[in-house]
């Protein structure tokens, strides 16, 4: 699994016209599921990520996790994180999850966030989404997990 965060003081998505899931501080969680992966790895990037020590303490220092401060996750699926640019000026997606695999390997992740006990909201698998967010910090981090 791959996953760009974000920690946000806000974030949405809207599809359609709809918003779909919003959320206000906490992480916007881009999340591919490549080929090979398995359940185990949803849970093991979502402990990653709910226990992840990006947020300011009371002296300013990023040492609070999502689960310390009672953030939300807002979790999109997004399989172009699986973009190989290494070749020409096309990206390839071979290499991630097939769309069914994708779909049950993102819902998995997102189950295994709400059982970490973090406040989740998603967006629409496969869907074309518009995404807004307030980057906080910025703090952006990619994670191979």
């Amino acid at each position: 699994m791959r996953a760009l965060i974000q920690r946000v003081t806000q974030a949405s998505v809207t599809v359609e016209g709809q918003t779909v899931g919003e959320i206000g501080p906490g992480l916007l969680v881009f999340v591919c599921a490549m080929q090979g992966d398995q359940a185990p790895q949803c849970a093991t990037l979502a402990a990653k990520i709910s226990k992840l020590r990006i947020f300011k303490d009371a002296n300013g220092k990023m040492n609070r996790s999502l689960v310390d401060m009672g953030g939300g996750a807002l979790i999109v699926s997004q399989f172009t994180l699986a973009a190989d640019t290494s070749r020409g000026n096309r990206p390839g997606f071979s290499s991630a999850a097939s769309p069914d695999d994708g779909r049950v390997l993102y819902e998995r992740f997102v189950a295994e966030m709400k059982a970490l006990g973090v406040m989740t909201a998603t967006g629409s698998f496969g869907a074309d989404m518009a995404v807004g967010l307030i980057n906080d910090g910025p703090v952006t981090i990619w994670i191979d997990g």
